[in-house]
C-alpha cells in the first residue's frame, strides 16, 4: 500500500513542507471529523514557525467539514488533552514535533475524554481517505472558529494535584529550553512558594540553544550550570510540548525516568492505597518494589502511550509511567503530563524532608540501570533472536522486545518502529559493576 511518510504509529510527524505542509493539514481537517464522529474539535500548537500556517489550514478543513473549533493557541500537548473533555469536544489535535529539530512539525491527536489515535486505531483511515482522496463532502453549514485562553483553567485544574501547604520553600531550576514550558510556568509561579531560576524561559522557534530536548546529554549542562551557581535544590528541564519533565539532583546529577516512575508511584499511593501502577518491562525491578512496598498493584505493559492508556482504562489504573519520562493519570483522562510530576516531586521532597540526591540514591544503589542505549545495525530483527539464543537460560518474556532476566540482573532488548536500530536497556541488584560488566558484553554482542 502507498504510504504518506509523515504517519508514524502514534502520531503525525515529518519535515516540512516535504513531509507536512498546508495542503496535507487542511485534507486532514476534512478527514479527521468523519473518523471520530466530530461536531467540535480543540487544537492547539507549539512555538515553531510553521505551527500558525499549519493550523491555519487545519481549522479551514475542520470548519469547512461543519466542524466548530476552539483554538487554544500557543500551548503544551497537556492542555489539549486537558482541554478536550475539559470543554465537551469529540476531539482534540496539537500540532507539535516534540522534539524534533525546527524544520519539522506533526500532530498528535485524542477523540472524546482524550483517547489516543493512533495508526492502528485511526491514522491509517485517515491516510487512506487522503491518499485516494475521498475527503468528506464540505458541510453546507460552515463550522464556527473561536480562540480561547485557557491557561488559567488548566493551572487551576493542577492543583487537584498537589497541596502548596505542604511545599518547602525550596529553591528550583526550570528550564523551558525556548519551549512553551516557559508561559505554564509563568502562569504556575504565583501558585507555588518556590523560588524558580529560569533557563531559556522565552518561547522561541529558532531554539537558539538547541533542540529542547533534555535527554541529549549535550543540552543538560545549562541546567546543571544553573543548578551548582544558584545552588539550587532542584533542577527540571521540559521537551518543546512540555509533555514530558527530566529531573536533576541537587548536585547537578541527571536523573533517569525509571527512578522518577518509583518515585511517582509512592506519592500516587501515598493518596490512592491499593491503586493499580501501570510500568512499561524495559526496566522493572525498583518500580515493583516501591509498588509492593507502598501497597498497590503493579500491571505491565508493552511500552507506547497508546497501550500504556489503553491499559490504564482496562484496569482502572491511578497511574502509568515510563522510563521515557511519560507520565500518565488517570485523574487527568489518563494522559501524560509534564506538569503533574512537578508540583508531585515538590511535594514529596518536602513530605520526605530530604534532599532530592537521597531519594533517588537510595533506588540506584539497589536496582542500577544502564539508561536506554541505543546501537544502529543491518538487521535488528536477527540480531535479537541471536542473543535470545545465547541467553535462553534465563527468564525470557517477549511481551514488548526481549526481556531476559536472571536472579541479580535482567535486559531488556527492543527494535525501533521506524529506523535499524535496537535499544537496549540493563539492571542489577544492588551491583553497578555487574550492570556495568553486562550491559558491555551486550553491546560487544548487538554491535559486532
Amino acid at each position: 500500500m502507498e504510504r504518506l511518510s509523515s504517519f508514524k504509529a502514534y502520531d503525525i510527524r515529518g519535515k516540512v513542507p516535504s513531509e507536512l505542509n498546508g495542503d496535507l493539514a487542511y485534507k486532514i481537517g476534512r478527514t479527521y471529523p468523519v473518523l471520530v464522529n466530530a461536531q467540535k474539535i480543540v487544537i492547539g500548537h507549539d512555538i515553531r514557525k510553521s505551527s500558525e500556517e499549519i493550523s491555519a489550514a487545519l481549522v479551514a478543513g475542520l470548519t469547512e467539514s461543519g466542524v466548530d473549533v476552539i483554538d487554544i493557541g500557543l500551548c503544551g500537548t497537556e492542555m489539549v488533552y486537558y482541554a478536550t473533555p475539559a470543554l465537551e469536544a469529540d476531539g482534540g489535535i496539537m500540532i507539535t514535533a516534540s522534539h524534533n529539530p525546527p524544520e519539522y512539525n506533526g500532530m498528535k491527536f485524542v477523540k472524546k475524554g482524550s483517547v489516543p489515535v493512533g495508526y492502528d486505531s485511526g491514522l491509517k483511515e485517515m491516510e487512506k481517505m487522503i491518499l485516494r482522496d475521498e475527503l468528506a463532502p464540505k458541510s453546507t453549514k460552515q463550522g464556527t472558529m473561536k480562540q480561547l485562553d485557557i491557561m488559567y483553567k488548566f493551572i487551576n485544574n493542577l492543583k487537584r494535584f498537589y497541596d502548596a501547604k505542604k511545599i518547602k520553600k525550596y529553591k528550583v531550576v526550570v528550564n523551558a529550553g525556548n519551549g512553551c514550558a516557559g508561559l505554564a510556568l509563568n502562569a504556575l509561579e504565583k501558585d507555588l512558594p518556590i523560588e524558580m531560576i529560569k533557563v531559556f524561559n522565552e518561547p522561541d522557534s529558532d531554539f537558539p540553544n538547541g533542540v529542547p530536548n533534555p535527554l541529549l546529554i549535550e543540552n543538560r549542562k545549562p541546567t546543571i550550570d544553573a543548578i551548582l551557581k544558584s545552588k539550587a535544590d532542584l533542577g527540571v528541564a521540559w521537551d518543546g510540548d512540555y509533555d514530558r519533565c527530566f529531573f536533576f539532583d541537587e548536585k547537578g546529577n541527571f536523573i533517569e525516568g525509571y527512578y522518577i516512575v518509583g518515585l511517582l508511584a509512592k506519592s500516587i499511593l501515598k493518596k490512592n492505597p491499593g491503586g493499580k501502577i501501570v510500568h512499561d518491562p524495559r526496566l522493572t525491578w525498583n518500580t515493583l518494589e516501591i509498588v509492593n512496598k507502598f501497597g498497590g498493584q503493579a500491571v505491565v505493559s508493552k511500552s507506547g502511550h497508546a497501550f500504556i492508556k489503553q491499559k490504564m482504562r482496562k484496569v482502572n489504573s491511578v497511574y502509568g509511567g515510563e522510563m521515557s519520562a511519560h507520565h500518565y493519570f488517570r485523574d487527568n483522562a489518563y494522559s501524560d503530563s509534564g506538569m503533574i510530576p512537578f508540583v508531585l516531586i515538590l511535594q514529596l521532597m518536602s513530605e520526605e524532608n530530604k534532599p532530592f540526591s537521597q531519594l533517588v540514591e537510595e533506588m540506584i544503589a539497589a536496582y542500577p540501570c544502564s539508561g536506554e542505549i541505543n546501537s544502529e545495525i543491518s538487521d535488528p530483527a536477527g540480531k535479537i533472536k541471536e542473543i535470545e539464543k545465547k541467553y535462553s537460560d534465563g527468564k525470557i518474556d517477549k511481551l514488548d522486545g526481549l526481556s531476559v532476566e536472571y536472579d541479580n540482573w535482567r535486559f531488556n532488548l527492543r527494535m525501533s518502529n521506524t529506523e535499524p536500530i535496537i535499544r537496549l536497556n540493563v539492571e542489577a541488584k544492588g551491583s553497578i559493576k555487574l550492570m556495568e560488566e553486562k550491559t558491555k558484553e551486550l553491546l560487544n554482542l548487538i554491535r559486532n
